[in-house]
């Protein structure tokens, strides 16, 4: 790709992009690329002027190279965006809010007085039949209002009136869509499949091969904690499938031979293999966005309120305007309070404010799966921490490999690569990558492998019975022993690492240690925590009671829990919430899945474990700890945001009632400030809680 630097500073840098039509299409995949790069912190492309601009945290030449080699109209690459085009929903929203205001201003400028009138007549009489659907249904709702003050004001020949309030509340309607569906837009692709890669059974053996590669009819083989990333038949072995993500439905469901699994479901236990149907997951985002929008996770108990109260005052306006018609004579007045109604202003700006708190979210890389975890989250006062890869770097580090029984450093690391590879977990993905930097190649040795949640990983290597995981696990599950005459060796492990234990036929043949560095962040994000809310502080871990003391210590956590299995979590969890606490479960992994079920709000780590990720009401990116404080600064400005919504509400539309009926303000007037006032307060409820000025700063 051809591209001119139009200007550059320190680490970011504005391009053009030189003899190419950028359609929206190629804007859309051009942008996802640039933004799946390590080297490319945020990308954005303007596809009406060709422009990129870019910021990177590598050097300035990775970021040409990748400018430079990009090629448009790629196949492969159009995966790495949903089948919905953000950008299409904005130009198609843009046209439409041009075609209303144009059509507006034109009839007033040019169209002949009974020409407009007769419009007006046409045009009320769809809001008329929505009342009197309304009123066939036995409910008074808005509709009727809006319906009694179109109709009447018809009937009396104001149709300026009418005219303006059909405006305002078409206005009204298409910024709620808009809206409603950008931010639905927005949320399901930070909810869509992230698998970049897939193991794909071939000759006997299994090729770990990017997700574009994959072709229908090839066979992908998926365990435990992993994602399904693509609709298919199992052909082989069973598995529990979370598919809550499609159906809502919490409880796992049992898959053997012959039944279909579907894209973006996750399988909670067991192993299978099945034969691809689609090459790319067809339709997962449109189940995804349909998902969203059935599910009632997107109302949170405060726009519950908002609309019930909403429908609730809708007769006492009614019985406002008979009562002032009945006292003054006067059609009038009793018009003005029927051009103001509490319910199009809350129906309106509620929802819009939980939708737009949660594509706030979203603009730092947390996804948030309903409108009701905010309103929870605000309420929290109880935080529990996983340790390894929460409090502590998602990247730990293989430092030391001290072999037992004869065997040879890199023999011990080569097949602990070899048995690691197959899971999501930080520990394993170290052990691999210290395994690729030392060029040890770990073919498949093993006959089958075997993931025990929290524990470790179990196989048979040349007919030995091979298992590598915790103390725990291979010294009292395993009941493992250390070869005679290495006690003193074993005894002298150092204890500031933690400790990852192999053995083959019950004794033990390597230690694997990790230094897992605590995040520089974690301090300070606690102490900020706590100013927002937060009195309770957890740690659990499964490491030894010496190593949970020391990272304790010096995150300051309240409490620590260590040596700890996935249903003590969860069980301290339920504890709590049984005191009457607000509990927030933080994980990444799959020992942390119940837990994460179990709390109030299940944060879950992008980074992790699937079946965490799809438990979890929430998920981070988690480039920092940061954006917790971030999500709860958010959650609490919701909050605030939505009961100074209901206080402007009421007393702005109150104060319009009174001085309706008092003859102050005619019918028109009324519309105008209450349909403004309407806009105006949507509008706000829009706008982002934490101002770039304002982002929240951490101090120890």
């Amino acid at each position: 790709m051809k591209c001119i630097i139009l200007h550059e500073s320190r680490g970011r840098m504005r391009v053009h992009v030189c003899n190419v039509r950028m359609t929206l299409h190629r804007a859309d995949v051009l942008e996802a690329y640039l933004n799946h790069q390590d080297a490319i912190e945020h990308a954005t492309v303007y596809e009406r002027t060709g422009d990129v601009v870019i910021t990177y945290a590598g050097s300035r030449s990775e970021a040409i190279r990748l400018l430079g080699g990009y090629k448009f109209d790629v196949a492969e690459l159009d995966a790495l965006v949903t089948s919905a085009d953000s950008r299409k929903i904005n130009q198609e929203y843009q046209e439409k809010m041009f075609d209303l205001v144009a059509g507006r201003v034109f009839r007033k400028l040019f169209l002949p007085a009974p020409l407009a009138a007769a419009y007006t007549v046409y045009r009320s009489l769809g809001f008329v039949w929505k009342g009197v659907k309304c009123l066939l249904r036995r409910k008074l709702e808005v509709e009727v209002l809006d319906a009694l003050s179109i109709g009447v004001s018809v009937l009396r020949g104001d149709y300026g009136t009418a005219g303006s309030v059909m405006f305002l509340l078409n206005l009204g309607s298409l910024l709620e869509e808009w809206t409603r569906k950008k931010s639905l837009d927005d949320l399901a692709r930070s909810m869509a499949l992230n698998v970049d890669k897939v193991w794909v059974r071939a000759q006997g053996t299994e090729v770990l091969t990017p997700l574009t590669k994959v072709h229908p009819g090839d066979e992908i083989v998926v365990r435990s904690g992993n994602m399904i990333p693509l609709d298919g038949t199992v052909i082989e072995g069973e598995a529990m499938v979370n598919q809550a993500a499609l159906t809502g439905e919490s409880m796992p469901v049992r898959k053997v031979p012959g039944f279909i699994v579907y894209a973006g479901t996750v399988v909670e236990e067991g192993e299978c293999v099945f034969t691809a149907t689609a090459a790319d997951g067809t339709n997962r985002y449109d189940k995804i966005v349909s998902m969203i929008e059935e599910s009632e996770k997107l109302k949170s108990s405060t726009e519950n309120r908002a609309l019930q109260l909403a429908d609730k005052l809708v007769p006492w306006c009614l019985a406002g305007t008979v009562a002032t018609y009945v006292l003054t004579r006067n059609v009038t007045r009793a018009i003005s309070i029927l051009m103001v109604d509490f319910s199009c202003a809350l129906k309106l700006s509620m929802p819009l404010a939980v939708l737009s708190a949660m594509r706030e979210c979203g603009s730092y890389h947390i996804t948030v799966k309903g409108g009701k975890y905010l309103e929870t989250l605000a309420k929290a006062d109880t935080i529990v921490f996983d340790k390894t890869g929460t409090l502590t770097r998602a990247t730990p580090k293989v430092v030391d490999v001290i072999p037992f029984s004869g065997c040879e450093e890199r023999e011990v690391l080569q097949l602990a690569a070899c048995l690691e590879e197959h899971f999501p977990h930080s520990m394993a993905n170290a052990v691999v990558r210290a395994a690729k930097e030392r060029n040890i190649s770990h073919e498949e040795m093993h006959s089958e492998v075997e993931y025990i949640v929290a524990h470790g990983i179990a196989s048979r290597v040349s007919g030995q019975r091979v298992v590598i995981g915790s103390y725990h696990f291979v010294f009292e599950d395993e009941k493992c022993t250390v070869p005679e005459g290495e006690q003193e060796k074993f005894d002298n492990l150092r204890p500031e690492y933690s400790h990852l234990y192999m053995a083959a036929s019950g004794q033990l043949v390597g230690v694997i240690c990790i230094a897992d560095p605590l995040r520089p962040e974690a301090a300070a994000v606690l102490h900020q925590l706590r100013k927002l809310g937060v009195t309770n502080t957890v740690m659990m871990t499964g490491d030894s009671d010496r190593t949970a003391h020391a990272i304790a210590k010096q995150v300051g956590v309240d409490h620590y829990f260590a040596e700890v299995l996935p249903e003590d979590k969860a069980a301290f969890v339920q504890k709590a919430k049984a005191e009457g606490h607000t509990v927030v479960m933080i994980g990444d992994g799959i020992n942390d899945s119940p837990a994460l079920s179990a709390a109030d709000i299940g944060i879950a780590i992008n980074s992790g474990a699937a079946i965490a990720r799809e438990i979890a009401d929430i998920t981070i990116k988690a480039d920092s700890l940061e954006e917790l404080v971030v999500l709860k600064t958010i959650a609490n400005g919701l909050q605030k945001r939505v009961h100074s919504n209901y206080r402007f509400v009421l007393s702005f539309n109150s104060t319009l009632i009174v001085l309706g009926a008092m003859g102050i303000l005619q019918p028109a007037t009324s519309a105008m400030l209450h349909n403004l006032s309407t806009i105006g307060i949507s509008l706000k409820s829009m706008t982002n809680i934490i101002q770039t000025s304002t982002t929240p700063q951490l101090n120890a």
